[in-house]
């Protein structure tokens, strides 16, 4: 395992995280304690040291596993954990980005955890209503108060992530050093805006669900596919499955690129990741040791450029206006006065 920089920041943390929603049966489905110690353990063992959770997995149940698990050796681990989100009930500040909710989840986390503090602590989803100076105030709090270290932003519009990090630096507040997207072959979109304003704000990119739920995997390919039961069979997260015309164009070349380098689908998948034009860190969550050793053995291979065209040609998107006219030849023509080749920049 190798480390890199979060951002612009100075926390060394490995190129794979470990995504732990499978951790805990509540949902019903993932993985029972002695499995997913198993997984926890293998993955230190590998030299992981970025482990990602959040209040609501497996209602606590996660949080609660990484408290037990991490007890002897809590200092050489990269915390990250996440608020925001509740489920359905009757109190309304139950969840959102409001500070009474910040401040009643990280002290339940903590908890949890059986720690005294938070390495990096995401805003799991942007509420669209609680104005950005609150948020981004009162996780400064949290880190001058020593609860948090660092502070990330999950599933939110490039638009408000600059202005919150612009506000932030104005004021001398905690910016976010991390952004937390779905990114795989199967969602791409995040490309128009999210990928370019990471690159430009440098923020440290993490992806979830970098196989799809499974579907770059192939388990779930063809119109005759029965997904075995799992996070894509819970009925609150089937939102999360991709149009299937597309998915099986994009699946099929996988199946072609894993064929000719001898990898599984998703370690080539997991490949496609790092030819990306910003480093991204994948979110690799595993029920089973074996989905783990799996996925982490795609750090060897190397996707030639023919390859990784093939998979590039599959899952392309539309980056729309203005993008898509920018690459038009006479809008290129006019924009640099037919001197963009001999321009260095």
């Amino acid at each position: 395992m190798r480390y890199r920089l979060l951002g612009n920041s100075g926390l060394r943390v490995s190129e794979a995280a470990l995504g732990t929603m499978t951790f805990g049966e509540d949902w019903g489905w993932g993985a029972p304690k002695d499995e997913a110690r198993r997984v926890y353990d293998a993955y230190r063992e590998a030299g992981g040291n970025f482990i990602d959770t959040a209040n609501v997995y497996t209602n606590g149940a996660s949080e609660s596993f990484l408290g037990e698990f991490m007890k002897d050796h809590r200092q050489s681990v990269v915390l990250a954990t996440k608020y925001s989100n509740a489920f359905p009930g009757t109190d309304p500040n139950a969840a959102g980005n409001q500070r009474k909710n910040m401040v009643q989840a990280v002290e339940a986390s903590l908890k949890r955890l059986e720690t005294d503090y938070i390495d990096l602590y995401w805003v799991h989803i942007w509420d669209q209503i609680t104005p950005v100076e609150e948020v981004m105030r009162a996780l400064d709090d949290l880190v001058r108060q020593g609860k948090v270290l660092y502070v990330g932003i999950s599933d939110a519009p490039a638009w408000w992530i600059a202005g919150a990090n612009t506000l932030a630096q104005l004021r001398a507040w905690t910016p976010f050093v991390g952004l937390q997207v779905e990114y795989s072959l199967i969602e791409r979109t995040v490309e128009r805006e999210l990928v370019p304003m990471a690159r430009a704000l440098n923020l440290g990119l993490t992806a979830w669900s970098p196989l799809a739920g499974g579907v770059l995997t192939g388990k779930y390919h063809g119109h005759d596919a029965s997904p075995e039961p799992g996070r894509l069979s819970n009925p609150m997260l089937k939102d999360f499955l991709p149009e299937q015309q597309r998915a099986d164009r994009v699946v099929a070349a996988v199946k072609s690129v894993s064929t000719e380098t001898g990898a599984s689908m998703a370690q080539a998948a997991l490949a496609w990741l790092r030819s990306r034009p910003v480093p991204v860190i994948p979110i690799i969550g595993a029920r089973k040791l074996s989905q783990l050793h799996d996925n982490l053995a795609s750090f060897d291979v190397n996707l030639s450029a023919a390859q990784i065209k093939t998979l590039d040609d599959a899952s392309d998107i539309d980056l729309g206006f203005p993008y898509a006219m920018y690459a038009k030849p006479f809008v290129r023509a006019i924009a640099y006065g037919g001197l963009r080749d001999k321009i260095l920049a």
